[in-house]
């Protein structure tokens, strides 16, 4: 097979570049994790492959190691071995749980994220703005699908209310999960050599969706709980599947955690910061002082209380995170300071990713 034959097979599975390893390796795509290691796609068929040494070693940043997603170089073998994984075009990550800082991959080289909210109990917009915080830095462009319109009442007002909150422009889709038909308005994400991830809770509907968009019943679908509209995890490890469309869908379990990481804008709330820094008083508390500039917006309707305390939420998480990361890294330095500053918020510059 030609070089210009491989290229073009793995265009298939989203690759993008031009160029392919030196003789004695080939490329292929992460489409699986598990205990016992990986599940890789050439283009034309799946199999299992494990990580070299270097990948295992104790202390090596997890966000280091293959993530589904990845394109990696690989060794023949028996099995074969991951031996480098390509620079990532794109990354959908979060910090993990727990008062150790670590940053947890969740899927990578996407174009889309597409975020998962049924419109019946689970609706939170709260928490779709959580999301979308995630998705700014990534790279992939975010779509916001919300499933079980038929289940409820006020549709409508629900989406007018979200699209009101959030940036314009934003993709907005309420599909039947269930409904080819409807779910076809997701084709335009998911075009040959395009990559999408589905994130949402348990219960939301992501196997529901993943099995219409493949026409098959490939992924368990589990009960949801009445008074809250959750699920059990029945997705649980995250899976790149080939669409008939000729994209490729990673299916994620259902989080329930969704820490930040640190090194988001927040740029889903830059209407608020502008008012912040545009603020007569410049310790403005932002709590009762006269002519307050959030006060007003608060007052006159322009911003809802809601979306101040989310974002307030937001703020406080992500520079909570931001010193935890930062005193990582000043351990790495030998507790020397950063070098310069990051941003025009003053964060402080990030290194070693």
């Amino acid at each position: 097979m030609t070089d210009a034959q491989t290229i073009e097979r793995l265009r298939h599975i989203g690759w993008r570049g031009q160029d392919l390893p030196g003789e004695g390796r080939r490329l292929a795509r992460v489409v699986a994790q598990h205990r016992a290691g990986y599940e890789l796609h050439d283009g034309e068929q799946v199999f299992s492959a494990q990580p070299a040494g270097h990948f295992l070693k104790r202390g090596l940043d997890p966000a280091e190691r293959p993530a589904v997603g990845d394109f990696v170089e690989i060794e023949p073998g028996k099995p074969p071995h991951i031996q480098i994984v390509q620079p990532r075009r794109t990354v959908l990550s979060r910090a993990a749980a727990g008062e150790r800082y670590e940053r947890q991959v969740i899927a990578t080289n996407i174009d889309y994220v597409l975020v998962l909210t049924g419109l019946d109990g689970d609706f939170n917009p709260a928490r779709i703005e959580r999301y979308l915080s995630l998705v700014e830095g990534s790279g992939a462009q975010p779509v916001v699908v919300l499933s079980k319109p038929d289940v409820v009442e006020g549709v409508e007002e629900r989406i007018a209310d979200l699209k009101a909150r959030l940036p314009e422009g934003t993709p907005i889709h309420a599909i039947n999960g269930k409904d080819p038909a409807s779910a076809a308005v997701l084709a335009a994400y998911l075009k040959p050599g395009d990559s999408a991830v589905l994130v949402g809770s348990s219960g939301a509907g992501k196997s529901t969706l993943t099995n219409t968009l493949l026409g098959s019943q490939r992924m368990a679908i589990g009960d949801v709980r009445s008074h809250d509209s959750r699920g059990r995890h029945t997705t649980t490890y995250r899976a790149l599947l080939q669409l008939p469309s000729g994209g490729c869908l990673i299916d994620t379990p259902g989080m329930r955690e969704l820490k930040l990481t640190g090194e988001e804008n927040l740029d889903l709330f830059a209407d608020i910061e502008a008012l912040a820094e545009n603020c007569r008083f410049a310790d403005c508390g932002h709590g009762s002082e006269p002519g307050c500039a959030i006060q007003e917006a608060l007052h006159d309707g322009e911003i809802t209380p809601e979306r101040w305390r989310n974002y307030l939420k937001l703020r406080d998480e992500r520079e909570e995170q931001a010193n935890m990361l930062e005193s990582r890294l000043r351990r790495q330095r030998g507790g020397r300071p950063a070098a310069k500053p990051h941003g025009p918020r003053g964060s402080r510059e990030r290194e070693g990713w």
